[in-house]
């Protein structure tokens, strides 16, 4: 494999520095110690030598002694270990053929499985805790939400992804496979090339996990509650689930005698399901339901070839059931300050380390019992297992040479590996007795760790945008800086890209055209170069309509017509207009026009168009809105005479009622059969009018006649006729009793 000759840009592998190599004989020699069962691997291409080794066993890191041990899972047996000072708590170990590596969120420190010594540090591609994955030609650890995976190999290298990822699975050829969980595409690694390669895509809109059946990897879409096939030619054989599954379905590395488990959180339930439908050698049996404590929260599954294991997080508890489901153990997980953490190893056996690592269990890969071991104290490598070991220089000697077979961890928290030993239980060998006692070791300080040169930025976290009008607003988390301060971030799209400050965290990109469909992607630049970019999923600026121009009318009947011009679309499609009146039902309108027959004045009509950018069914946008009011035109007064009194020899009272909208009503009055005019007052409900100069008609009759005026015009005439003259009333009020009721001229025409 040639290196790049070049700095690495974002679509390419980045080398990670690593300056201490671990010499591979010496690590082969070794193997045998450390428990590591040799097994070739043929026709494996890869960077790394032609012959490797299935590494078996697990690491782990006990934070209160700054050290990691290996638990050798066939034995149940801590073999070895190495002092790993500085080391965040609750970092995860994963091994290499020669190395080991102690990742943390900010650094991950590399030791030599043969010297068991601290060889050098790395710097992590993101602050995030990634998925491991033990596997030959690895071991790989992805970065989910920075889309990134580092391949820990000699040398190390980042493969960019691109975006985000769901968890991976690999195969045992060392081929990893990764989904991308914005754009539904399912890629693989091969062990011997530092690109992804793409072979199969899931619907975009659908959601899903990877897993192996059988050596090869399968999707679990749980959207359509299906399983598929997927190799180097895309999808292949298909079957359904048979049960309904949610998208935050926990579905397990690969398969337990042939069935699948996947974990809904949920409901608190573990299905097991038979992927017989994928090879169609059998009859496919139902799905297994397994109810779990509904007040949990778990971790999990992780499957080997025969049992499978989920953690209770809330009752630190690991729990195994067979391929079938039947519980085969519930175990406590011991330790605190955090939750147990499961690993699926590279010899196909399960471990669980405990929250502060001072104690591993095993699971066991055919009855799926679980064997508790623990991490430090007494439980630490003794001289006889590790006497065939090249010794190596601690990074934290001893201060003095060992007299007793047991020596306890310094002051410091920090044990000498190659010095301690358990307590013996029987008497030593004569070949242990006849052994020479290592020198005086003198304390030296350990060298700090080699400067890492700085990379281009982490993927930036959270990616997100929000449509506009012509625009998109866009928001993302910092990006790791690695090694170089952020200078900026580039924001691209098809046809063009921006830029913003190192410090932002948002921008809003302008210039879009509404109705378009845009994907927008972040990437963080310093001065190493610009690191892996990041879409958002696809936003569509959407412009609303203008206002449109709203008249509106009423006819001599009464009837209230609406009408208004055609709005600005914006580039949109008109679903329809919206009209919104006082008092009426909402009303969808497609033309320019709508009539009231009734309604309450006044009244106000508001138009608003309805647009869509994109096909049928596509979201709307409600236009900026178009108001008239109609208020009906105040109608001519109605009056009637309620009486007439005599007030004096020549004068009377005129009692009216007149029905008005008009305050500046007024009432004329006239007397005799021409309805001579001897009054005008203003009228408004119940008006007494005095009207004087009043001379009776023939046979001493009144005739007296009202009108009432208002500004819509005229009333029809009230009139009293054959009123009394008032006689010896001494300017007394006297209410006379009409002898006619009012009329209209209407009735009046028609008695004539």
């Amino acid at each position: 494999m040639t290196m790049p000759s070049s700095r690495p840009n974002a679509d390419s592998p980045m080398w990670l520095s690593v300056v201490s190599r671990a010499r591979i004989t010496v690590a082969l020699l070794v193997a045998g110690c450390l428990g590591l069962v040799g097994v070739a691997v043929a026709g494996q291409t890869s960077p790394t030598p032609a012959l490797q080794f299935i590494q078996v066993g697990h690491w782990v890191y006990n934070g209160g002694l700054q050290s990691v041990f290996h638990v050798d899972g066939s034995t149940n047996q801590v073999d070895a270990q190495a002092s790993v000072p500085g080391a965040e708590r609750g970092s995860q170990v994963v091994q290499g053929p020669n190395s080991g590596y102690v990742v943390g969120r900010t650094r991950i420190t590399v030791f030599g499985k043969a010297t068991l010594t601290v060889e050098d540090a790395i710097t992590p591609p993101a602050d995030e805790r990634p998925v491991a994955v033990e596997v030959v030609g690895g071991p790989y650890l992805v970065y989910r939400a920075a889309g990134r995976i580092v391949r820990l190999s000699t040398p190390p290298a980042i493969i960019p992804a691109g975006g985000p990822l769901g968890t991976p699975v690999a195969t045992s050829d060392g081929t990893l496979w990764v989904h991308r969980t914005d754009t539904g595409a399912l890629c693989e690694l091969a062990a011997d090339v530092l690109r992804l390669a793409c072979p199969a895509q899931m619907a975009t809109d659908h959601r899903g996990a990877l897993a192996m059946v059988g050596d090869k990897p399968v999707l679990m879409d749980t959207t359509s509650d299906t399983l598929h096939e997927v190799g180097a030619d895309g999808f292949g054989a298909n079957m359904p689930v048979g049960v309904d599954l949610p998208a935050s379905a926990q579905v397990a590395n690969s398969d337990a005698g042939g069935r699948l488990a996947v974990f809904d959180p949920d409901r608190k339930r573990m299905h097991l399901i038979d992927t017989a439908g994928l090879a169609k050698d059998r009859p496919v049996a139902r799905p297994v339901t397994i109810d779990l404590p509904p007040d949990g929260r778990y971790a999990g599954p992780v499957a080997s070839a025969k049992t499978i294991a989920i953690v209770d997080e809330t009752r630190n508890e690991v729990i195994t059931y067979d391929g079938h489901g039947k519980k085969k153990s519930s175990t406590k997980v011991p330790g605190s300050g955090g939750s147990p953490r499961l690993a699926h190893g590279e010899d196909k056996r399960i471990y669980v380390d405990g929250p502060d690592g001072s104690h591993v269990l095993v699971v066991d890969v055919d009855n799926g019992s679980v064997s508790t071991v623990t991490v430090g104290g007494d439980n630490v490598p003794s001289t006889g297992s590790e006497r065939d070991k090249p010794t190596g220089t601690s990074t934290t000697a001893p201060t003095s040479t060992p007299s007793t077979p047991t020596q306890t961890p310094s002051d410091t928290g920090t044990p000498a590996p190659t010095t301690t030993t358990a307590k013996p239980t029987t008497k030593p060998s004569p070949k242990q007795a006849t052994t020479t006692p290592a020198p005086r070791t003198t304390t030296t300080r350990p060298a700090p760790p080699p400067t890492v040169p700085a990379t281009p930025p982490g993927a930036p976290g959270a990616v997100n945008a929000m449509a506009g009008a012509g625009s998109a607003a866009v928001t993302w988390t910092a990006a790791a800086a690695n090694g170089a301060p952020v200078t900026g971030y580039v924001l691209s799209w098809p046809g063009g890209s921006t830029t913003a400050p190192g410090s932002a965290t948002s921008a809003t990109v302008s210039g879009l055209t509404n109705g378009t469909s845009y994907v927008i992607t972040v990437a963080a630049r310093n001065s190493a170069g610009t690191g892996p970019g990041v879409s958002a999923g696809a936003v569509t600026p959407r412009a609303a309509a203008s206002a449109p121009t709203v008249t509106a009318s009423i006819s001599p009947g009464g009837v209230a017509s609406v009408n208004w011009t055609q709005a600005d679309l914006a580039g949109g499609t008109l679903v329809h207009y919206l009209v919104t009146a006082t008092g009426q039902a909402d009303r969808q309108i497609l033309t320019g026009v709508t009539q009231y027959t009734e309604f309450t004045s006044p009244m106000t009509v508001t138009v608003r168009a309805i647009t869509r950018f994109g096909p049928a069914g596509s979201p709307t946008v409600t236009g900026a809105p178009g108001t008239a009011t109609l208020t009906r035109p105040p109608a001519p007064p109605v009056v009637l005479i309620a009486g007439v009194a005599t007030t004096g020899p020549d004068s009377i009272a005129v009692t009216v009622d007149v029905t008005t909208g008009d305050p500046g009503t007024t009432c004329q009055v006239g007397i005799g059969a021409g309805a001579e005019l001897k009054a005008t007052a203003r009228c408004v409900g119940r008006t007494t009018i005095p009207v004087r100069g009043v001379v009776p008609g023939p046979a001493g009759y009144h005739h007296v006649t009202v009108v009432a005026i208002n500004s819509a015009g005229q009333s029809n005439p009230a009139v009293w006729i054959n009123v009394p003259t008032p006689q010896g009333t001494g300017g007394g009020f006297l209410i006379l009793a009409p002898l006619a009721l009012a009329i209209t001229r209407r009735k009046k025409g028609a008695d004539s």
